[in-house]
């Protein structure tokens, strides 16, 4: 399985991101796709996430109204939309996925992880 995270960036206090995760080399329908982060200095945390099955999501409570998943179920990539953005969301941030059909911000339940990418909001 690869997941391929892209989108991080730079922007300034209130500003908005957009970050994909592009999933492949699995044949199984049935599967969860989390976003994570990592500040510096502190434990990741899980951000949202989505089943590919039936579109469910979760998000934490640190994020709820501003950021926004969805999926291209066709493409097999999943969107993280980040809008209005806050210091505090500076992170490392990274996709990963979860067999099955358990929706869940524990990152002990997800199997394969991608690589990071870097979101700064700084002004």
């Amino acid at each position: 399985v690869q997941l391929q995270a892209s989108g991080g960036g730079l922007v300034q206090p209130g500003g908005s991101l957009r970050l994909s995760c592009a999933a492949s080399g699995f044949s199984w329908d049935y599967y969860v796709i989390g976003w994570f982060r990592r500040a510096p200095g502190k434990e990741r945390e899980g951000v949202s996430c989505i089943a590919y099955s039936d579109g469910s999501t979760l998000y934490s409570n640190s994020v709820r109204g501003r950021f926004i998943i969805s999926q291209d179920k066709i493409k097999k990539t999943v969107s993280l939309e980040m809008n209005n953005l806050e210091p505090e969301d500076t992170a490392v941030y990274y996709c990963a996925m979860s067999k099955g059909l358990l929706i869940s911000l524990e990152d002990h339940y997800y199997d394969y992880w991608g690589q990071g990418t870097q979101v700064t909001v700084s002004s």
